[in-house]
């Protein structure tokens, strides 16, 4: 029996638990998944950057590049979920992998990616309804004020039960994910520009050309979140078959649809063409390619499915987060109090109000010094999220090579060796490339890029100084639910 705590309110509601519930089978969790990545919002504007700085017309091969590296890393991955009871994700498998220390501190990490990828994606959903708005003759409203409303909604959603979201989510990326599809199939069709379909992806000697590394980080920035398939392990169906079903699903798809539509998009122009739009009009290059080969109200519409799919991957991020937090208050490295679910939505929602809370911060404190929504609040948290991210891929690599070696719970070498250690390899060159481009990624500031050096080393060691200061914390998240239901 599960552990109730008492009444919070003093209203006679019924209490809360510390476990969350739900039927999620994989296509809800990919649909989640796929949201966060916010796919019209790569194709809109990470793929013009990546064409225009990176290595130009050859930029969809970074993304079958990224995707088969993380395929290779998702082998260990799913197989080691068989294994891990919590829904702490990354950190639970870190933990269980190369031990306690290292395992909060890849969690306290994880938790300032997410959270700046959230920053990130308000900053840029705030700009974009102003723009939107004032463009149609409505009044100049500054962006934090958008983004504020947004965070209310997304609150709203994110305190109720995760079916609720799943359904939202699952309509926004239907319609974000339409108007691409039919944009692609419009190019397609027609043949592509005057110089006819792109063949530049296919040419080793192009995608080596330009900064191919610089053309890879922009790539591996649209697979953020993909691995949070993990963190609504309580929410599964049947987890051991959901999990690893909806992680392959998941990275298959975003592949395959970046690669094509980048590919698509490219071909409208022609390669030449589109290095040349891309460096000159990067925010209206998808929608001068809708206007183009589909018609003027295909490019208002991906005015206003940018919106939808911003809106999105906030929504998706801060249930990932609500779930982190969630995980770590169950295991006793935040106050118990987070790891409360409500009784009626069985939603993690005082971790939610949490996140929340936290999001207006960070909203406020950009509002407050002056930041650009998009040159400066969206590129420099989405830079710490970039380093963040593929950081604690390459650890959860090192953790699964660990667990298997010293367990010897599964022998099979592809699974538990070959391709954890061929995903490490990637994942470490991925690393290296993004600190050492991290200077770009901020706008070419090498003092603003080692300040956040600073702060992802220093949040990484915090952890670990929790873990030192608190014995208990972390000692699975499977042993402290177990104590809570006693």
């Amino acid at each position: 029996m599960t552990l109730k705590s008492s009444d919070p309110t003093g209203l006679g509601q019924e209490p809360d638990t510390r476990t969350l519930s739900g039927k999620l089978g994989p296509g809800a969790i990919v649909f989640m998944v796929v949201a966060a990545a916010a796919p019209l919002t790569v194709i809109a504007g990470t793929v013009p950057l990546g064409v225009s700085v990176g290595n130009g017309a050859a930029y969809p091969a970074s993304y079958v590049v990224c995707t088969v590296i993380l395929l290779l890393f998702a082998v260990g991955f799913t197989t080691m979920a068989k294994h891990v009871d919590g829904a702490g994700a990354f950190y639970t498998y870190i933990t269980k992998g190369i031990g306690r220390h290292t395992g909060l501190g890849s969690a306290f990490l994880a938790l300032l990616s997410y959270t700046a990828v959230q920053g990130a994606v308000y900053g840029y959903i705030g700009a974009a309804l102003g723009d939107f708005v004032t463009s149609h003759g409505g009044p100049e409203i500054p962006w934090y004020v958008y983004a504020i409303a947004v965070v209310a909604i997304v609150a709203t959603l994110g305190y109720r039960h995760i079916d609720l979201s799943g359904k939202v989510l699952g309509v926004l990326l239907i319609c974000e994910v339409g108007i691409v599809l039919v944009i692609d199939a419009a190019v397609i069709g027609s043949g592509g520009g005057d110089t006819g379909l792109s063949t530049a992806a296919l040419d080793p000697g192009e995608f080596f050309s330009g900064a191919p590394g610089i053309a890879l980080i922009f790539a591996i920035a649209g697979y953020i979140g993909f691995e949070a398939t993990a963190v609504f392990r309580d929410e599964a169906r049947d987890p051991a078959r959901t999990i690893p079903r909806a992680t392959y699903t998941a990275l298959i798809v975003i592949g395959v649809f970046y690669a094509i539509s980048s590919w698509a998009v490219i071909s409208a122009w022609g390669d030449e063409g589109a290095v040349a739009i891309a460096g000159e009009n990067p925010e209206g290059m998808i929608t001068e390619t809708a206007t183009k080969y589909v018609g003027a109200i295909a490019g208002d519409l991906v005015q206003i499915l940018l919106i939808s799919s911003l809106f999105a991957a906030v929504l998706a991020f801060h249930n990932v987060l609500s779930r982190y937090i969630f995980s770590l208050a169950n295991s006793s490295a935040l106050p118990a109090r987070c790891g409360t679910a409500h009784a009626k939505h069985a939603s993690p929602y005082v971790a939610s109000i949490v996140q929340t809370v936290s999001a207006l911060v960070l909203i406020l404190a950009s509002a407050v010094a002056g930041l650009d929504p998009v040159t400066e609040v969206f590129a420099w948290f989405a830079g710490v999220a970039s380093v963040g991210i593929v950081a604690l891929m390459t650890i959860t690599s090192i953790a699964v090579l660990v667990y298997f070696r010293r367990t010897r719970i599964d022998r099979r070498p592809w699974n538990t060796i070959v391709a954890p250690t061929l995903g490490l390899i990637g994942l470490g060159v991925l690393l290296f490339m993004t600190i050492a481009n991290l200077p770009l990624l901020v706008g070419g500031s090498d003092t603003l890029a080692a300040l956040i050096g600073v702060l992802l080393v220093g949040v990484f060691l915090g952890g670990i100084a929790v873990a030192v200061l608190r014995p208990h914390a972390a000692t699975l998240l499977t042993s402290a639910q177990k104590e809570t239901s006693r």
